[in-house]
């Protein structure tokens, strides 16, 4: 089932961007100075892409938060984006209530449960993404492609964005087998092993995605971290030889060209403490294309090693488990 989801990837960004062409997002009346996302898991993850891919080009902080709770700074000036596919994610209506007293401006994008149900009670923008999907982690698409068009609505970001997701499109369906194929190679050297990703600080958010989708769908413990920061601390770690992990370095062609350099000394330094040790490079003209290249080949990279396990990819019986046991103390 999960495999065929992440088939469905390129089709989902296509059904998004048609989305969030017809979303209406209304103008505000007061000027906004910050951005704040509301949302956890598969919903979170979105904000987090969004906020490295628009950096160089919005004018305002980009923020996200995964808490039931939210910063004091909140407050009539600050963009508030609810982000949870079920639209029933019990830290994400909490944390809507603390975003409520702060006076903020709510959009919120969900398949619908409460969350849809307080947007048309209060008259909220929001946009609704399709609910038939099994799996939220599996709906990345939906979330950040809608909030790259609720900054471009609101004036924040131009229109750029859609031609690079129409080329990231593009990218997965000509790069399928290729992709599948090198996931599939990937995954053999880490089967076995506790994997560690590492990538430059300019898209991180790629390497907490395959940490995720490890965690999720081939039921691993997994960790990543990012250049130049891990060479501040983590790197110190690497003192003896290690049989029980694997490393995956995540490049770019582009990369800073300090931090290109310091890729090369780790993978020399771990290589010599550990016995797999994998580059990949990504694909694409853009940061976004390279984004959506790694989603991709992360995501086959994670089924594959499911397969190779023998667990069921879509299960979260542990996740269904912990949220029984809170419900026990409303």
């Amino acid at each position: 089932m999960m495999d065929q989801l992440i088939e469905r990837y390129p089709a989902q960004l296509v059904e998004a961007m048609e989305i969030g062409e017809n979303a209406t997002i209304l103008p505000y009346d007061q000027e906004i100075n910050l951005v704040y996302v509301a949302g956890l898991g598969g919903s979170g993850i979105g904000g987090d892409f969004v906020a490295e891919l628009i950096r160089d080009e919005c004018k305002i902080p980009y923020l996200v938060g995964k808490s039931y709770s939210v910063p004091a700074y909140l407050n009539e000036n600050t963009l508030a984006i609810i982000s949870s596919y079920s639209g029933n994610t019990e830290e994400t209506l909490e944390a809507l209530k603390g975003i409520e007293a702060s006076g903020a401006k709510v959009v919120i994008v969900s398949s619908g449960g409460k969350l849809i149900n307080i947007a048309k009670e209060k008259g909220y923008d929001h946009i609704i993404v399709p609910g038939n999907w099994p799996s939220p982690r599996a709906c990345l698409g939906f979330s950040f492609v809608q909030q790259l068009y609720i900054m471009n609505k609101l004036g924040f970001i131009g229109d750029g964005f859609k031609k690079e997701l129409k080329a990231s499109i593009d990218l997965l369906k000509f790069d399928v087998d290729s992709i599948k194929e090198e996931a599939l190679q990937i995954a053999k050297q880490m089967f076995g092993t506790i994997p560690i990703i590492y990538t430059t600080d300019r898209m991180e958010s790629v390497a907490v995605r395959l940490r995720q989708q490890i965690n999720e769908n081939a039921k691993m413990l997994c960790w990543h971290h990012v250049i130049p920061e891990m060479n501040h601390n983590e790197l110190v770690g690497w003192k003896s030889h290690d049989k029980r992990v694997s490393v995956l370095f995540m490049r770019n062609k582009d990369d800073y060209a300090r931090n290109a350099t310091r890729m090369d000394i780790n993978n020399k330094i771990i290589s010599e403490l550990c016995d797999t040790v994998i580059e990949t490079y990504s694909k694409g003209q853009s940061l976004i294309e390279k984004n959506m290249y790694f989603v991709h080949l992360g995501d086959w990279i994670s089924w594959y090693l499911s397969d190779m396990r023998k667990v069921d990819s879509i299960e979260v019986d542990v996740i269904d488990y912990l949220k029984g046991e809170l419900a026990k103390m409303n």
